[in-house]
């Protein structure tokens, strides 16, 4: 295959061009992503770059296992209200303070991002956002911002937190324990500092009156539970699948595994004897999937697979040796930044996808896979909190800007900068500090 041209072309010189322009219509958001990533990567396979038992190679089957078997748990979990109850719970556990309550929905964000996707936690805890504000007659503003930044910062601290993190956890087998022990700290000191600088800024007008706290406190959390049973089920299947991922290397078994056999028990506990009505609850939770996500990944992993077949990856990997004169240290940092400052901009999943064989293709010059880790940490930390620089920077920045327009309070691009710079510069250099 090396020596045929592909139109004209070098095989690398023809994967490249197709790359490029599948990711600039992906970035310019005018065709569906999941479309162009099919499409090129039937393109890869028809030039003859790859051929369709390669391009199927390429395709991280245990990352799209675990992507589908979460949503599926998510979406059952959903219908319990357990998640609408949290939040209530907070905002009453600390008195319906308006300083608390702006704590209590970053943790609370933080938390439920390190298990749920960002965007379905920001679906669920916005709401109740808007609700609690209204009744304390508060701006909601500064509690959805903190809730965003909240969200992508959290989501950096497990395995299925964020997308990047399954694609780099998946691709170097890492468990869901690694992730905790070697990001959950940085995340941890993150979010301290981000709570306090808000709290810092917004106290003058965080506050409101006892008779507004006392309506909020009114509010019954337990109403949120719309199915006691389903409750109880689902969180004995979420503590045995997050069991599962933590001692996932001693039972032999892949995340994307775990995941699925506990999406497919939980299926069945919700389902059991519901007559005729089971079909429906099935598709029902089954057209929760995000489907675009995962055809998406589908079409970027032969894609990339395309780059990393002509050795276009490794030529780059080599690029960057040079670049950092094999020092570890420069590498890493490197990583973080051009990762932080690339994700606040475009889409982190198609960048993290390209970065993982480049990487991979760099290890034996650069002293093994050990050796590489705090450049890996630099990829998961620059990929996900670079999310917060721009509103176009996560999906989840997008989605409270447009509930957050349907509420009558509009957060503007560049009012949004205001606050995304400097919150992601300080979370990047608190990471710096944690990777040095």
């Amino acid at each position: 295959m090396e020596e045929n041209l592909i139109w004209g072309m070098s095989p690398q010189l023809a994967a490249i061009l197709i790359v490029v322009i599948s990711y600039a219509i992906i970035f310019s958001e005018k065709v569906n992503r999941a479309v162009v990533a099919l499409i090129g990567a039937a393109v890869m396979i028809i030039s003859g770059i790859l051929n369709q038992k390669t391009a199927i190679a390429g395709v991280d089957f245990n990352t799209l296992a675990l992507l589908i078997g979460m949503m599926m748990i998510v979406a059952v979990s959903e219908k319990s209200g357990i998640f609408q109850f949290v939040a209530i719970w907070s905002a009453k556990k600390v008195k319906a303070s308006p300083r608390g309550l702006l704590a209590a929905l970053a943790v609370v964000t933080a938390a439920f991002s390190g298990f749920l996707d960002n965007v379905t936690t920001v679906l669920l805890i916005a709401p109740v956002t808007f609700q609690v504000t209204r009744k304390l007659k508060v701006s909601p503003y500064p509690y959805l911002l903190v809730e965003i930044f909240a969200s992508n910062i959290g989501g950096t601290a497990t395995l299925i937190g964020d997308p990047p993190n399954i694609l780099i956890g998946s691709a170097l087998n890492l468990t869901f324990m690694d992730f905790v022990y070697n990001l959950a700290p940085v995340v941890a000191v993150t979010m301290v500092v981000l709570v306090l600088a808000f709290d810092f800024f917004w106290k003058r007008s965080l506050v409101t009156t006892d008779k507004n706290r006392k309506i909020v406190m009114k509010m019954n959390e337990f109403d949120a539970i719309t199915d006691k049973v389903l409750l109880f089920k689902c969180l004995g299947v979420l503590f045995v699948v997050i069991l599962g991922f933590i001692m996932a290397k001693d039972i032999g078994l892949e995340n994307g595994t775990i995941a699925l056999l506990g999406a497919a028990v939980l299926l069945f506990l919700y389902t059991l004897g519901a007559g005729e009505n089971r079909d429906d609850k099935v598709q029902d939770i089954f057209s929760s999937v995000d489907w675009i996500t995962i055809f998406f990944f589908t079409g970027l992993f032969v894609i990339v697979s395309g780059l990393e077949h002509t050795g276009v990856l490794e030529a780059l990997g080599h690029k960057f040796v040079e670049m950092t004169g094999g020092s570890i240290e420069k590498l890493a940092l490197l990583i973080l930044w051009s990762s932080a400052i690339v994700s606040s901009v475009i889409d982190n999943i198609p960048f993290v996808a390209t970065m993982i064989p480049m990487l991979k293709s760099m290890e034996e010059s650069m002293g093994g896979r050990e050796a590489m880790m705090p450049v890996w940490w630099a990829l998961s930390l620059g990929a996900c909190f670079g999310g917060n620089g721009t509103l176009v920077g996560a999906s989840a920045n997008v989605v409270v800007a447009g509930m957050a327009m349907r509420e009558g309070h509009p957060i503007g691009f560049i009012k949004f900068l205001l606050w995304s710079v400097p919150v992601m510069l300080v979370s990047v250099l608190i990471a710096t500090l944690f990777i040095m």
